[in-house]
């Protein structure tokens, strides 16, 4: 921290070693759930222990963290999609980010849960974010005249969350994949 209380900026390696240990805590808690071991995530991210655990003091730290920065990635995909995709690819892609984003985020329903019980809030804006995000490429899609303007970006994200309540986990993705289809589908403008 510097005098007025603002924290410094990482050095190039500490941020970099933050990205593996953040990387690494999403596949882990994806495949093993609350039964991940920090120790694993070290490991999985190639750094030491003494390293995740001065970046992430508790499970609790690590966890937050990675949701954050797992809605931040999610969320600020959504320009770059545009930029290299038609609109209604660019959602199609977006929303299947957003499957990926759901099956790590149920390997830490428990944590995640588990944090809000004690009366803080891992979610801060996530939900504000990715409707701003989902009306992004909605509103890019309407203005190239591909999908339906009386369905709006409330819409949309309620049924992703719908989506995400009873397709998430790696083992339903096929069910999730086919009932994306359906509702990016339902969104096209018919001719």
């Amino acid at each position: 921290m510097t005098d007025d209380g603002a924290q410094r900026p990482l050095r190039a390696d500490a941020r970099r070693n933050r990205e593996k240990i953040l990387a690494a805590a999403v596949r882990v808690f994806t495949t093993q759930g609350l039964d991940a071991q920090m120790e694993r995530v070290a490991k999985e991210a190639g750094v030491g222990s003494a390293t995740l655990y001065r970046n992430f003091p508790t499970r609790e730290a690590l966890v937050e963290a990675v949701y954050r920065n797992e809605v931040a990635r999610l969320c600020e995909a959504a320009p770059a999609l545009l930029a290299a995709h038609p609109p209604m690819e660019a959602l199609r892609v977006w929303t299947r980010m957003f499957l990926d984003y759901v099956t790590a985020k149920y390997g830490m329903i428990d944590a995640l849960r588990a944090i809000a019980a004690t009366g803080e809030s891992p979610y801060g804006r996530s939900r504000e974010l990715v409707r701003d995000a989902v009306a992004t490429l909605m509103d890019a899609c309407a203005a190239a005249g591909v999908i339906r303007t009386d369905i709006g970006p409330a819409d949309l994200a309620a049924a992703l969350e719908g989506i995400a309540l009873t397709s998430a986990g790696a083992d339903r993705r096929p069910q999730a994949e086919r009932l994306l289809g359906l509702v990016l589908d339902g969104l096209a403008v018919r001719s």
